[in-house]
């Protein structure tokens, strides 16, 4: 039988493993901490965003990054088969907003629970404690790894050791550097699904704690809007956050940060004309009323004041002496309020790393290595990433599954 190591423990491995022992061949899962899934028992507050549910054209544009490498890993394993899957060992699952799946019992810990069930049932055999110090290279070829000091031959080696975000839980990058020895281009690594620092963080501030729903976030860099998209975001006494924020952060090019820019639109469903006759009316209706005080018919409170400093105006002022130019300063900021990026929170925060081992060395079909045979990878450490929702998740358990299975075929 011939012999195939998994190197980490999380969704993308312990998938591997399971595919691999499947498909015959004899396996041995290695991972550093103490327990399997240990930021997967993290995910999703606690409660383990497992995948989403929506159709593949819908799951692909919720991959900014490389989608079209994972083609063959979502055809290996796709979303509802991985239900499936997990089903038949057990978890029963539920979809919410926005096709997200989780366990119905909300704990992370029951979707571990099934996934070494799947191990155990597979014949996997998991080695905890087990950290990996480097490959066995004979040939160009994986021929088997360093543990513990004590080289270990394989038929096949799967690098499935996570990227750099959390790295309370183990994630801290050792897999780029096996990758590195064994001939491969990591591609530069960021943190990705992060809040965003802003220039001038008082400002945000003095917002701090104020949620805005149903707004347009746009991120701008030298002149170009790299992101926009409608939805809900959060102050922060250090900046942004929140789902729209995150997602932006996936779409950022210039990482010095030299002219970098969320703009808000506070109305989206309402145009500049539309606007500013809304506001006519509104003002119509109370000509003696404070400015500040008709905006908060319009504006949450929190973001009133800022609008108007913004805007250079006055907000005693009776909305009867507005000027029409002061009008239009105000529909400005209403539909375009600036917040000047500096950078992003530490990679600590982050949900996932963006970068990683290049995809032009690395077989799509496969998973497999075009530098080193007997090589696969999987999960986080490839250069692929997504919005939240649960499709990073599934890109883990798509791969993962897809290398296991690659590995199985190829050495039997």
């Amino acid at each position: 039988m011939n012999t195939i190591a998994v190197i980490g423990g999380g969704p993308a491995g312990m998938m591997a493993a399971y595919a691999a022992a499947m498909g015959g061949a004899q396996v041995t899962l290695f991972e550093k901490n103490e327990k399997l899934g240990k930021k997967l028992f993290l995910t999703g507050k606690g409660r383990c965003n497992i995948t989403n549910a929506r159709p593949q054209e819908e799951f692909f544009s919720n991959i900014p990054g490389n989608a079209k490498f994972l083609y063959s890993a979502f055809g290996a394993l796709n979303n509802a088969e991985l239900l499936d899957l997990l089903a038949r060992y057990g978890l029963q699952t539920k979809v919410e907003r926005g096709g997200r799946v989780f366990p119905v019992s909300d704990k992370s810990s029951d979707v571990i629970r099934t996934l070494e069930r799947m191990l155990r049932d597979a014949g996997v055999e998991v080695r905890l404690h087990a950290d990996v110090e480097r490959l066995l290279i004979s040939d160009g070829r994986a021929a088997g790894i360093v543990q513990g000091g004590r080289r270990m031959p394989f038929d096949a080696v799967i690098l499935a050791c996570g990227g750099l975000s959390y790295p309370s839980t183990g994630s801290t990058g050792e897999g780029y550097t096996l990758a590195k020895a064994a001939g491969h281009t990591v591609q530069p690594l960021h943190p990705s699904l992060i809040p965003l620092v802003a220039k001038y963080p008082e400002r945000c501030r003095a917002m701090m704690g104020l949620t805005l729903k149903n707004v347009r976030a746009s991120l701008w860099e030298g002149g170009k809007c790299r992101f926009t998209e409608v939805g809900e975001l959060l102050f922060t006494h250090f900046g942004l956050s929140g789902p729209l924020i995150l997602s932006a952060s996936a779409h950022i090019a210039d990482y010095t940060f030299q002219d970098t820019c969320i703009r808000i639109d506070l109305k989206p469903g309402l145009d500049e004309a539309k606007l500013d006759m809304r506001i006519l009316r509104d003002f119509q209706e109370s000509p003696n009323l404070q400015l500040k005080n008709a905006m908060a018919r319009l504006l949450p409170r929190g973001i009133v004041e800022e609008v108007l400093d913004a805007a250079k105006l006055n907000g005693q002022k009776a909305v009867n002496a507005v000027t029409r130019e002061e009008r239009r300063r105000l529909v400005q900021q209403m539909k375009d309020f600036q917040v000047p990026i500096a950078g992003t929170r530490g990679i600590e925060e982050a949900i996932i790393t963006r970068g990683g081992v290049s995809l032009r060395e690395v077989n799509a079909s496969k998973m497999q290595s075009k530098h080193c045979s007997g090589l696969y990878f999987a999960g986080e450490m490839l250069d692929v990433d997504a919005y939240t929702g649960g499709y990073n998740l599934q890109i883990a358990f798509s791969t993962g599954y897809l290398a296991g299975k690659s590995a199985a075929e190829n050495v039997n």
